[in-house]
C-alpha cells in the first residue's frame, strides 16, 4: 500500500505542475477527440478425441468488438473510454464457452475508462485500461481481452530507455479464460486458480480473482533498454502483495550472418523467478523457468527453435511449488502452443519449432505460419501422469486490398495427450475463423 501511495503522490506532482485553462478549451478537448474501434466475428469448432473416450463436439459463432473514444489533450490531460461486447450468433448443442461470459451468455463491459497526463517524456495513465506486459497481459485470443484497473507511470528521459512504475488493483478476465476450470492448469495458463469460469466480465480485486483472497494489489516496475544496435534488454518485477514476487528478464539479439547477407540470425533468452511473499495466499512458491530461442530470416521466410525448462517438484510437493504461476493473463513463453501452455507446469521440458512466410513480394497481403511444440511432463507435476504432450498448428492472416482495415484469419491447433489419466488420453482438433474490421 505504501508503494501505491508513493505512486499516487508522484502522479499528483505532475498534475500540480500543469497550467490548466479548462474554461477556455474544454469544448475543443472533446470536439477534437477521436473515435476508433473494431468489429469482430469469431467462429470456433473443437472436436475432442483420444483414448479417454471424450467425443464432445463443441462450437460457436459470436459477433462483437469494441468502441473507443479518446479526447484531445488539454494542457497534457486527456480522457479515454472503451466499451467491449460479445453476443452469440449460433452454436452447436455444446456451446464453446470461450466466446461468452458467465453461463455462456453474451455480455458487455466498460473495459477502459482512464485519465492520462503527458509531461515531456513522462506519461501517467490511471483507471481501467489494457496492459500488455510479460506477466500481466490482455491475452486477446477470443472475443474480449483481459482488462485492468491500474495506475501506470512511464518515463523516457534516459536515451533508449523506458522506465515503468505501476500499481494494479483489479482484473477483469476476458472470455478466453473460460476454457479453464481453475486448478493448476488454469493458474499456469494465465488465469484464476479458484474459478476462471465465472470470474469474467467484471473488475475484481487481483487477489480475490486469483486465489479468493483480497490483497493490496500488484506493484510493478520495469526497465527496457534498446541502446545497443540489434539488442533489446528488459527487466520486470511484479510484487503481488501477500502472494508472490515475480521477476522476468529477457534479452533478444539479431546480427548479420558472416557467410551471406541474405541470412539474418537472431536469438533470445528469458527467465522467470517466482517466490511466495507475505501471507502466501498461493501457498509456498519457489519456482524458476528458463528458455532460449534461436532463429533466422531469409527474405520473407522465418524459422525458429525454442527450448524451456521448469524446476521439478519432489514427491508430495504442492503442484504450485515449482510451477510458474501466471494468474493475470501473462503468457510470454517462447515454447507455448496456441492452446497448450504446459511449459509453466513444474518439471516440464518443452521444445518448439515454428516457421512463417510472408507473401507480400508475390502481391498478396498474406502471412502463414506453422509450428510444432512438445512438452515432456514430470510424474510429480500435479497435472495428470508422466507423459509427453504435443501440439501442432497453423495460422494464416490475410488483409484484402479491396477492403481497407479488414483482416481475415484462419487458425488450427491439434493437441495430443493434452490431458491424461488412468482412463486414457484426451486431445482435440480445433479450427477458428476470425474476421476483424478496424475503424
Amino acid at each position: 500500500m505504501k508503494k501505491y501511495i508513493v505512486l499516487s503522490a508522484v502522479a499528483m506532482s505532475f498534475v500540480a505542475s500543469a497550467s490548466l485553462n479548462a474554461a477556455d478549451d474544454i469544448n475543443s478537448m472533446f470536439s477534437e477527440g477521436k473515435a476508433s474501434g473494431q468489429v469482430r466475428m469469431f467462429y470456433i469448432d473443437r472436436e475432442y478425441q483420444g483414448s479417454a473416450g471424450n467425443d464432445t463436439h463443441r462450437g460457436s459463432t459470436a459477433i462483437g468488438g469494441h468502441l473507443k473514444y479518446e479526447t484531445a489533450e488539454l494542457s497534457g490531460f486527456s480522457l479515454g473510454a472503451a466499451f467491449y461486447t460479445t453476443h452469440e450468433v449460433d452454436s452447436r448443442k455444446t456451446v464453446d464457452p470461450t466466446l461468452f461470459g458467465k453461463d455462456d451468455e453474451g455480455y458487455s463491459i466498460l473495459g477502459e475508462a482512464y485519465l492520462q497526463y503527458k509531461y515531456k517524456n513522462t506519461t501517467f495513465k490511471g483507471g481501467r485500461q489494457k496492459l500488455v506486459t510479460p506477466m500481466l497481459g490482455d491475452d486477446d485470443a477470443r472475443m474480449i481481452p483481459n482488462l485492468f484497473e491500474a495506475y501506470v507511470l512511464t518515463n523516457k528521459d534516459i536515451a533508449n530507455t523506458t522506465l515503468t512504475l505501476g500499481h494494479v488493483t483489479k482484473f477483469a478476465q476476458g472470455t478466453f479464460g473460460r476454457t479453464y476450470s481453475g486448478g493448476i492448469l488454469s493458474a499456469t495458463s494465465g488465469y484464476s486458480y479458484v474459478d476462471s469460469k465465472n470470474h469474467v466480465g467484471s473488475f475484481t480485486n487481483v487477489g480475490t480473482y486469483a486465489f479468493d483472497e483480497k490483497t493490496d494489489g500488484i506493484t510493478m516496475a520495469s526497465v527496457v533498454y534498446t541502446g545497443i544496435e540489434n539488442l533489446k534488454l528488459q527487466f520486470w518485477d511484479y510484487y503481488a502483495h501477500d502472494i508472490m514476487n515475480i521477476i522476468y528478464g529477457e534479452a533478444n539479439y539479431s546480427w548479420n550472418c558472416l557467410v551471406t547477407d541474405a541470412l539474418k540470425p537472431y536469438a533470445g533468452v528469458q527467465i522467470i523467478k517466482e517466490d511466495s511473499v507475505g501471507d502466501e495466499f498461493a501457498g509456498e512458491i519457489d519456482s524458476t523457468y528458463a528458455a532460449a530461442k534461436f532463429g533466422f530470416k531469409v527474405e520473407n521466410f522465418d524459422l525458429s527453435f525454442a527450448y524451456s525448462k521448469t524446476g521439478k517438484n519432489d514427491l508430495g510437493d504442492d503442484a504450485r511449488e515449482n510451477a510458474i504461476i501466471s494468474t493475470w493473463g501473462g503468457m510470454p513463453a517462447y515454447t507455448q502452443g496456441m492452446v497448450t501452455r504446459h511449459m509453466f507446469i513444474a518439471g516440464t521440458e518443452a521444445a518448439k519449432v515454428a516457421a512463417s512466410y510472408n507473401f507480400k513480394d508475390m502481391g498478396a497481403n498474406l502471412t502463414t505460419a506453422a509450428y510444432y511444440t512438445e512438452f515432456d511432463m514430470d510424474a510429480n507435476s500435479g497435472y495428470g501422469v508422466e507423459r509427453t504432450a504435443s501440439e501442432a498448428g497453423f495460422d494464416a492472416i490475410y488483409n484484402p486490398e479491396v477492403v481497407k482495415n479488414l483482416q481475415l484469419r484462419l487458425r488450427g491447433n491439434f493437441p495430443r495427450a493434452y490431458a491424461e489419466s488412468a482412463s486414457g488420453k484426451t486431445g482435440w482438433n480445433e479450427y477458428r475463423f476470425i474476421v476483424n474490421y478496424n475503424f
